[in-house]
Formats: structure tokens, sequence, C-alpha cells
């Protein structure tokens, strides 16, 4: 396993999201990840009944001390009608964190989506309050755009304050199309350079596109609704071409490809992953030894004609 560190926390470079652990019907896969060497779990406020299971799954097996929380909060669908991020509405969502995981303290806390509308300010003053009771470890930014985090980080710099520590979007190979999600943020170039310039590391949810690489879905193939409103145009079926090559020529699979394509860029990265069958998580496991050049990924991302 290889790992990432976050204010000084160290986790594994793969994170297991628990938004369907609902319909995994057991948590045998939150067990098996764990037994890989796995030591970070993704859930969040709005995904409702996942905190408890996971809150359950700690209670039983006894790993809170084994693996690092990143829970989000302030999504804008999620309680009350209104602003959500906002002060109140974090210390509602975090408390509520708390009890459900069982725990004393989020070891990663993200805000689930941003509203510009919304002074960072007054967001970023009572996200310290929390670092400095301890019940938060760290504090970072998902569905937020580099601007709006590079302002949050500005203005917590100007005051002596504590900035976002990482962040979390999309990244993957296939390039989006549309948000797949209301208020969804995928990082595009500027943002992958920012990053690259302030080594900040980023969490990418839906790095692997959703299973685009997967060898499930042609251009001909438009039953998935959502596949083709996202990731379906002429760029990504190119990518996708290429990396069936590479894979070939690496004698690993293309999907894993498009995870190394995430893991291995010139700025700290971890790769939130939904496995739904010990296959598919020992798949993503893999991918993780996949070195890639930096030609391979300029010509994986279409930046390069050829491949030296």
């Amino acid at each position: 396993m290889k790992f990432v560190e976050v204010n000084g926390i160290k986790l594994s470079q793969l994170m297991i999201g628990t938004g369907d652990i609902k319909k995994w019907g057991s948590t045998e896969m939150l067990d098996q990840f764990v037994a890989a060497g796995g030591t970070a779990i993704d859930t969040a406020h709005q995904y409702r009944e996942a905190e408890k299971i996971v809150g359950q799954w700690l209670r039983e097996t006894g790993n809170r001390d084994r693996v690092v929380i990143l829970t989000k909060g302030a999504h804008h669908d999620d309680g009350s009608p209104g602003a959500r991020v906002i002060p109140e509405a974090i210390r509602k969502d975090l408390s509520e964190s708390l009890e459900r995981l069982g725990t004393d303290r989020i070891d990663l806390y993200a805000l689930h989506r941003d509203d510009p509308s919304v002074p960072v300010g007054p967001v970023i003053e009572e996200l310290n309050r929390h670092l400095e009771a301890g019940t938060v470890r760290a504090i970072g930014a998902s569905n937020w755009t580099y601007l709006r985090i590079k302002e949050a980080n500005e203005y917590a710099a100007s005051h002596g304050l504590k900035g976002f520590m990482f962040n979390s979007v999309n990244l993957s190979l296939a390039k989006a199309n549309e948000p797949r999600w209301e208020g969804c943020v995928s990082a595009d170039e500027a943002t992958s350079d920012w990053h690259k310039a302030n080594q900040l590391p980023l969490l990418s949810w839906s790095a692997q596109a959703g299973g685009f690489f997967a060898g499930l879905f042609s251009p001909e193939d438009r039953s998935n609704a959502e596949m083709v409103r996202v990731y379906y145009n002429d760029d990504n079926w190119e990518r996708y071409r290429r990396a069936v090559k590479l894979a070939e020529m690496k004698g690993v699979s293309s999907n894993q490809i498009a995870l190394a394509f995430v893991l291995n860029r010139p700025f700290p990265t971890g790769a939130i992953i939904g496995p739904r069958s010990q296959s598919e998580l020992n798949d993503s496991l893999q991918a993780m030894n996949i070195e890639l050049t930096g030609e391979q990924l300029e010509w994986l991302n279409l930046e390069r004609e050829e491949l030296a």
C-alpha cells in the first residue's frame, strides 16, 4: 500500500468510498480493504445511513485507531433549506457526524459543496474553531474551485489561521462534459497546475470515471444516459483507446491505467474507489504499482501525438 500525507496524517493513497454502502448488504468490503492495508474511509453527513453503518463497524471491529475517517458536511441538499455553507450548518453537521460515527474526532473534514455567494472568512474561522478543539484534525474542500480555495487560504494566512489542507474534486483520465451531480467540480488543467505549484493534496472522487475505462461501454452503446451525458465525447474515446494500448504494453488492464493516471500526478493524490467485489478491489490495489512517466501521462491526456 502506498500513502499520502495530509497535515501530518498518513493515509492510504486508495480510499474506500461508502456512498453505496447500503447496497453492499454487509461491511465485508471494509474488512477486505483494511486487510489489504487500506487505512482511509470516505463518507459524508449527506449519505444519511452510511455514517451510522461505518460507526457500527468501527465499534464492532475496534478499528477506529487503525483508519483515517474523511467525512463531509454542509451539502446544499442536506437538512434545512437555505444557506448551508455557514457556521451554523457546519456545527450541526459535524456534531451529528461525530455522533453517528461514534468517535470524538474526524481526521479529515471537508465541506461537501461550495456556495460562492458566501464569504470565506466566517467559514475558515468556524473550521479553525474545530481544529483548535481537536474534533477535527485536518480541514478541506470538496467541490470547491481552486480559486475559492486560494481565496480561503489567503484569508487564513492574513488572519493567523489555518487554511484548507486538502481538496477533493473529480480528477480522472476521462474529462467530464458537465458535472455528474449538481454543484460538483472536476479538475481542469488550471486546477492541476495550481496543485502542482502548491503541492496541496487532491483526493479524487470518481477517479475511474464511473468505469468508463473498464471496457463496459462503447460509442455505439448509448443505453447508460448518465455516462453518455457526462463522459461520451470524441476526446474521451481517444483517451480510452490510448489507455487500452498502454495497458497492452504493460500487461495490465485499461481500467488500471486510468487509475494509475490519477495516482501518478506531479502532486500528492489519493483516489476514492467503490469496489463491488474482491476482484474489483484487487484490481485497484494492483494499479498502485503501475508507474507512469511524464511522457506517458501527457500522451494519455492527448498532450502528445506519439508515445516514445
